[in-house]
């Protein structure tokens, strides 16, 4: 069993930056991947960003060259660092943790991204 929890979401204005955390507890040493997915208000959850124990990275196209996943395997943390916010980012933000053949996820609470003027 695996515990996640979000923190960092905040209200920014476009173009600015945000960093979000999920800080992982429990049986961490079965987590083979951990990533943060999005879901608007009227959409489906979708990928944001993810990276693997070997630290193999994937980025969803729309957040490529903004967007930076990175964990701390020190304080089982893994970070999101969110440059260049568009409206479109907004979204409540959800960390995830997976086995290596799915036998398991698990997912935080999420926190809420809001971007406007």
């Amino acid at each position: 069993q695996v515990q996640l929890v979000e923190s960092g979401g905040d209200l920014v204005q476009p173009g600015g930056s945000l960093r979000l955390s999920c800080a992982a507890s429990g049986s961490i040493a079965n987590i083979y991947v951990m990533g943060w997915y999005r879901q608007a208000p009227g959409k489906e959850r979708e990928l944001v960003a993810a990276i693997t124990s070997g630290g193999r990275t994937n980025y969803a196209d729309s957040v490529k060259g903004r967007f930076t996943i990175s964990k701390d395997n020190a304080k089982n943390t893994v970070s999101l660092q969110m440059n260049s916010l568009k409206p479109e980012d907004t979204a409540v933000y959800y960390c995830n943790a997976a086995a290596l053949y799915g036998q398991w996820s698990s997912w935080g609470q999420g926190t809420q991204v809001t971007v406007s003027s």
